[in-house]
Formats: structure tokens, C-alpha cells, sequence
């Protein structure tokens, strides 16, 4: 079936482009001869739209067109993510959590979050959406095997109702079994977006829903590393390997409506204008840990993996978020000195749980004991207002945004974010940037209830400051960027059990200061018909304790062939990719809170991860198929994801994207 399948995909794009005359061979036009549908002798023709009509608008009006090339930065971001995902480290099956191997990716806001990180890295956040503007409907399919029985799928529709009215409905779903015991990821993400503008442009709206979920069977990784790294036979099938949780899964869902529109005071668009703007987020979200049996067992020995449990069996863990953004503002826009914006928002939420908790808790129980009743209240509810002002300049070679906002409630926090551009030519582009953040933490580091004792706490940790200053240079030979940061005050999770065999995960937060550096440098070298396409990032931290732990090097290095066939028909492109990092300490994760927490017991890295991949693109279809990590036989059963979870066995990997457009 999974044959005839591949064939139908691959054989049906030839059938259907042979019959239809090809979008690039029509007769070049004007772009108003072809909004008016005539051809050279006047006559009516279907109006012809080109690509660079089709376009993809963020909220800071970062303006993509869809691509249809196949090219090699398309080959990286052919995965779960549809990102390139350079540094970040995938576990073995699809669905699940990546751990971090370049920290400069971690974006960072002032208002504190939901929490729970390690879950949500397939989850689109407000500014992630997209807003089409296209000529014509247009549809995308995305199709890719996944890791065991199963499959990822992602499509889109985007249709203009008017040129200034514009829809888009996309859904992205996983279902992937994985090879380990306890590993299926079923994930689901429906968007909804609408774009309006009146013709004058007076009025303007972006709206968007979107309904996510992510479902994870949870094993807790592998209990005897050493069956794995001995390379036994009767361990190649992975499923005989021992895991710490036969039966828990985690499930995260959220949802969310957001809108962001302004009007325009002044009725005709001049060189001084005046606009109020309104924003609303409204999200709710909901996170639950199951697990029906307590003990795990390692050999022949059962253990409490998470400490001692309130309930024998059948463990449930829930906490419900909700969260409403309303942020109203004035911009003044002249065309010389640019847009002024001040603005006031209002930010609410509330993170809780169905009880509350009473414990007695146990001062220095070593000596003589100290009893006290301990309470874990049932919500965290915040209530924040913040007033700010953002200047953007536009000029020539120049442009730059700089955000200035300080809370005027209890519950301080504010933000300095100055961003420049300077674009001499084409080859040569340089970004400048500076943040100074001072943020509160995330919910579940001051609450969490669990039937877990020890995954129970009640914090008021202070907020983390946050310094980073970056640059970025793109030119002929190399594109290169640097990040130098400070951190205090950073809150991190570890784990405080002082059995090996279990993971007691308590928040914590680290009272000096981290300094951390960032090089990284890309750049493709071309020779022929081949590419040596190569991506180097160096990391250095400094600190008096191993909390910030990265490794030193990670490096990308792809050699590739690429050609065109049959009269330019078929276009190939094929090749190797090494992917490599030193060894360093990695975040271990944690199911019961769904976060990655420090340790230092192993280091994991400095093995080589071979992908051979041969991609074909016939008209505006690309067919993908990848041998991932095809060394794992021979370089030796020491690759991790994290301790306790390996990353994935060599595996081969079918994937399509498909284009249709009216």
C-alpha cells in the first residue's frame, strides 16, 4: 500500500502538468496587461498572476512570497518544524521535544508564560501567523513519512474574496509511532486567518483563530543505557529495550483569537497622519499529565521514578491557563521623521488548579525535625498594565524600530528593544540590535500542583534581567552573526533527588550572573554543478556554576549535486549533510512538568550524524527522499538526544510538496 501510495504522488504531478501548458511559458506581459486579462492583440484572456503576487505578511510586516524553488535551505526545512532547525536537537520520534543546542534561539518576553516549554515547540504563537495576500486561490500540500507507522501532513488554502479581503485555512497534523516502547505523538494544529483593508487603506484588520494539541505517549527514557551502547543484537529491535514509563502520556492544548486592526484619523493618506490602533489575544490553555502505574521497573528491581505519589494508581495531573491581551495605541506618521506610537495595554491571566494543597513540611529532618504546614494556593492570577512608545524610521539604506515599555502596576517589568538596518546595496546588509529586559517568571516556576509530593511548590522568585546585544552581516563571502549576552537572576529546573534512580524536578533560580557569547557564521562554496554549503556556530558561557550548559561547537556541512533533466523537466538535487556538536552536559527532560531541567551525571555529543538525501522538483511539485543518520551501524551506539533518550537509528524518509494555484 505505502508503494502504491508513493507512486500515486509521484506519477499523478507529470500526468496533470503534461496537459496544461506551463505558467512559466506564457508570453511575457505587463503586470497591467495581465490584471486586465489581454493578451498582445488585444484580446481577453484568464488574467496570469506571477509569484511575487502571492504573498505571506507577519504583524511586523515582514513580507514573504511563496517559493516554489527547491533549493538546498528547502532541504532543511523539510521536517515536523517546516523550519530550518539548526540548532536544535531532535528526539527520536517525531512530535517529541528538541532539545537546545544554540541557546541564542531562545526569544524572550516580558510577560510571564504559560510555562512548559519542552511542548510547545510546534506551537505558532501570535506573532508566528501569517496573513496571505494573493492574486488567485492557492493551495499547499505537505506530505512526510514519519518515524514507524504513521505520517505528518500540512495544507493551506489561502483565497481573496476582493483584492483587499483575504482568507486562509491550514491544518498541520502528526501521527508517528516511533521505534522505543511508549512513543506514539499525535499532533494537531488548525489556523484560521483573515486580512482586510478598505481601498483606501484608511482601515486595516489581521485576525486569526487557532486551535492546537500535541498528545505524547511519555516513556522517560531507556533504564539501562548500557543495553543500548553495547551493541547487542537482540537489542537492534528497540522495542526490547527497558523505559521507565509503560503507560503515561502528556497532552497539551491551546487555543486562541487575535486581532489586530487601526484607523486611520485623517480621511485621504498624506505626509502627516494620524491612526488609533487596538490589539486583542485572547488564549486559553490547558496541560495534563497521566500516568496509571506508579512503579517503573529497572530489571527486576520497581522503583518510584518521580518520588513518592499521593495516589496508588492512575495519576492525573491537570492545570488550566487562560490569558487576555488588550493593548490600545496612537501613532503619528510623518513621511520625513517617520511613526511615532505610544500606547497602554492590559495584560490578565490565570494559571490554576481545581484545589488547594496543605502539606507538612519537614525542616532539617537529619536532626531534630521541624514540622510546619506548607499551602499551595490553588491560582496565580496576574494583572499587569504597562504604558510604552515606539519610534520607526524608514530612509534610504536605513531602518530602524525602537520599543520602550515599563508596567505602572505592582508587578514590574519593562522592556528597551532597539533594532537597526542598514542595507548599503544588494550583497551587503547589516543588522544592529540591543535588549534590555526585565521579565517575570513563568507560571509553573512560582506554581505547581501534582499528586507527585515533590512536584508540588509555591515560589514568588524574582524577575530575571536580561541583556543581549547582537549583529548581523550579510555579503558576498559570508553571512555571520553574534550575540553577547547577560542573564541574572536565570531560572532554570533540576533535579534535587538524591537517589539516582529518580527525578525529583524542582524549579530553582541562580542568583549570579551569566555571560554568553555567540559566533555563527555560514557560507556556501560553489564549483560546478556541486556546493559545499557550511554552517559554524561557536558558544562560549561564563559562570561560577554549570547552569547555562551548551556545547562549544556545532557545525552543518552539506556537499550537493544539482542539475536539471529531460529538457530542463526534472531538477535534482542530491547530496550529504554532517551534522556535529562537542560534548557538553545536555538538559535532561523531565514528563511530569514537560520541561528540560540541568544535570551533570553525562555529557552527551562529539559523534558524527550522516544524512544522505536525493530531492526532484517537476514543475511545482518537490519530491523528497532522505537515508537519515545511515552511519549509526558504524559509528557506535553513543548518540543521545539527551540522557536516558536516543536520538534516532538510521531511517529512511519519503516526503512531497505539492503547489496548486488557479
Amino acid at each position: 500500500m505505502r508503494i502504491l501510495f508513493f507512486l500515486y504522488f509521484l506519477a499523478l504531478p507529470t500526468l496533470l502538468f503534461s496537459q496544461v501548458k506551463s505558467r512559466e511559458e506564457a508570453p511575457k506581459r505587463s503586470f497591467s496587461e495581465r490584471l486586465k486579462g489581454t493578451n498582445d492583440k488585444g484580446k481577453d484572456t484568464a488574467k496570469v498572476a506571477t509569484m511575487d503576487m502571492y504573498r505571506f505578511i507577519t504583524l511586523e510586516r515582514d513580507t514573504t512570497y511563496l517559493d516554489t524553488a527547491l533549493t538546498i535551505q528547502r532541504e532543511y526545512s523539510m521536517n515536523y518544524l517546516r523550519r530550518d532547525i539548526f540548532g536544535l536537537l531532535p528526539f527520536s520520534n517525531e512530535g517529541q521535544p528538541y532539545n537546545t543546542l544554540q541557546y541564542s534561539l531562545t526569544e524572550n518576553s516580558p510577560y510571564p508564560e504559560f510555562g512548559f516549554k519542552a511542548k510547545h515547540f510546534n506551537f505558532l504563537e501570535a506573532n508566528q501567523i501569517r496573513y496571505s495576500s494573493v492574486a488567485t486561490p492557492v493551495t499547499e500540500l505537505f506530505f512526510k513519512s514519519t518515524i514507524g507507522k504513521g505520517h505528518s501532513v500540512d495544507s493551506f488554502f489561502a483565497v481573496n474574496l476582493s483584492p483587499n479581503f483575504n482568507l486562509s485555512i491550514a491544518y498541520k497534523g502528526l501521527r508517528s509511532e516511533g521505534k522505543y516502547i511508549n512513543q506514539l505523538a499525535s499532533t494537531g494544529s488548525f489556523r484560521f486567518t483573515a486580512s482586510y483593508n478598505t481601498t483606501s487603506k484608511r482601515y486595516s484588520m489581521n485576525a486569526h483563530f487557532t486551535g492546537q494539541d500535541a498528545l505524547n505517549e511519555e516513556n522517560g527514557g531507556i533504564t539501562t543505557v548500557g543495553d543500548f551502547e553495547s551493541e547487542d543484537g537482540k537489542y537492534t529491535n528497540r522495542q526490547r529495550l527497558q523505559v521507565y514509563l509503560t503507560d503515561a502520556e502528556s497532552f497539551l492544548k491551546a487555543k486562541r483569537i487575535f486581532v489586530d486592526h487601526s484607523f486611520r484619523i485623517n480621511p485621504t493618506h498624506g505626509a502627516n497622519n494620524l491612526y488609533v490602533a487596538h490589539q486583542l489575544n485572547y488564549e486559553n490553555k490547558f496541560f495534563e499529565y497521566y500516568q496509571p502505574t506508579i512503579l517503573s521497573a529497572v530489571g527486576t528491581q520497581s522503583v518510584s521514578r518521580f518520588g513518592d505519589a499521593i495516589v496508588a494508581s492512575n495519576l492525573k495531573d491537570q492545570t488550566h491557563y487562560n490569558k487576555m491581551y488588550n493593548k490600545a495605541a496612537v501613532m503619528y506618521e510623518n513621511t520625513t521623521l517617520g511613526k511615532f506610537q505610544f500606547f497602554i495595554d492590559d495584560f490578565r491571566s490565570n494559571f490554576y488548579y481545581n484545589r488547594i494543597l496543605i502539606q507538612d513540611d519537614v525542616e532539617n529532618p537529619s536532626a531534630i525535625p521541624t514540622i510546619s504546614t506548607k499551602v499551595i494556593p490553588s491560582t496565580l492570577a496576574r494583572n499587569i498594565n504597562s504604558v510604552g512608545g515606539q519610534y520607526e524610521y524608514q530612509k534610504n539604506k536605513w531602518h530602524g524600530k525602537f520599543l520602550l515599555s515599563k508596567s505602572i502596576t505592582k508587578q514590574t517589568l519593562s522592556n528597551l528593544d532597539a533594532k537597526l538596518n542598514y542595507d548599503l546595496n544588494d550583497d551587503f546588509q547589516f543588522v544592529f540590535g540591543y535588549q534590555n529586559l526585565n521579565k517575570l517568571p513563568n507560571d509553573n516556576y512560582n506554581l505547581y500542583q501534582s499528586n507527585y509530593v515533590g512536584y508540588n511548590w509555591s515560589n514568588n522568585f524574582k524577575n530575571e534581567k536580561v541583556n543581549i546585544l547582537s549583529g548581523s552581516a550579510t555579503t558576498p563571502w559570508f553571512e555571520a552573526s553574534l550575540q553577547l549576552s547577560t542573564l541574572t537572576d536565570h531560572l532554570y529546573f533540576e533535579n534535587t533527588a538524591t537517589d539516582e534512580s529518580q527525578q525529583i524536578v524542582t524549579p530553582n533560580q541562580y542568583g549570579g550572573t551569566i555571560k554568553y557569547v555567540s559566533l555563527k557564521l555560514n557560507k556556501e562554496i560553489t564549483f560546478g554543478k556541486f556546493a559545499l554549503n557550511n554552517t559554524i556556530l561557536y558558544q562560549k558561557t561564563d559562570q561560577q556554576e554549570a547552569i547555562l550548559n551548551v556545547p562549544d561547537l556545532v557545525t552543518r556541512n552539506t556537499i550537493y549535486y544539482s542539475n536539471y533533466f529531460f529538457s530542463k523537466a526534472l531538477f535534482i538535487q542530491t547530496g550529504i549533510t554532517l551534522n556535529y556538536f562537542t560534548n557538553y552536559f545536555a538538559n535532561d527532560y523531565n514528563p511530569v512538568i514537560g520541561e528540560f531541567f540541568i544535570q551533570n551525571k553525562k555529557e552527551i555529543g562529539n559523534y558524527p550524524n550522516l544524512d544522505f538525501f536525493i530531492n526532484a522538483k517537476i514543475q511545482r511539485t518537490r519530491v523528497y527522499l532522505k537515508a537519515e543518520h545511515f552511519n549509526a551501524a558504524y559509528t557506535g551506539n553513543n548518540y543521545y538526544s539527551a540522557p536516558n533518550n536516543p536520538y534516532r537509528d538510521m531511517t529512511i524518509r519519503f516526503g512531497l510538496i505539492w503547489n496548486f494555484f488557479n
